[in-house]
């Protein structure tokens, strides 16, 4: 993992105002890519679940539990490509994605569906219906930004995607 070390230029203090003693600094940027890899497993998985259940004529719970398990799996899923990309074997890609992901994605699910369970009528609405889309979105927005200053939190104590990044240099 490579850490920023002070190089003399600028404001000492401003320098070190986002990073905690010890490791690496740590933007906004960074945080909002972290997250925005999460909200994509996210969004395909609760999507996928969403269709899965309503075809299957399931009630609201059981498509609901899908969605959650399906967007862990497609959270998950995508770090585990990258990881394995970089020549890592699959039970140690596997470890490096539960705990690059599973916070991040378990606040982004929480906050999510929690939206969802309290958005008027939401629960109730179709896939032909604007309201589950624009519900859908809105809940997957909110939880990005949420889920952001959690996601800049583990990465500037290398953990979270900062564990991830090991694997791409």
């Amino acid at each position: 993992m490579r850490h920023v070390t002070h190089t003399g230029h600028g404001d000492h203090a401003s320098h070190h105002a986002h990073q905690a003693p010890g490791h690496a600094e740590v933007t906004w940027p960074m945080a909002a890519r972290a997250t925005l890899h999460c909200l994509t497993g996210c969004a395909i998985g609760e999507v996928l679940g969403m269709v899965i259940g309503t075809a299957l004529g399931w009630g609201n719970l059981p498509t609901m539990i899908l969605a959650i398990a399906l967007a862990f799996v497609f959270g998950y899923s995508l770090t585990l490509r990258g990881v394995l990309a970089a020549g890592v074997d699959f039970r140690t890609a596997f470890r490096v994605a539960l705990a690059a992901d599973t916070l991040s994605i378990a606040v982004m699910e929480l906050i999510d569906n929690g939206v969802i369970a309290l958005w008027p009528s939401a629960m109730d609405a179709t896939l032909a219906d604007a309201l589950f889309w624009g519900a859908l979105a809105a809940s997957l927005a909110i939880a990005f930004v949420v889920t952001t200053p959690v996601n800049r939190w583990m990465i500037g104590r290398d953990k979270g995607h900062a564990v991830v990044h090991q694997y791409h240099h």
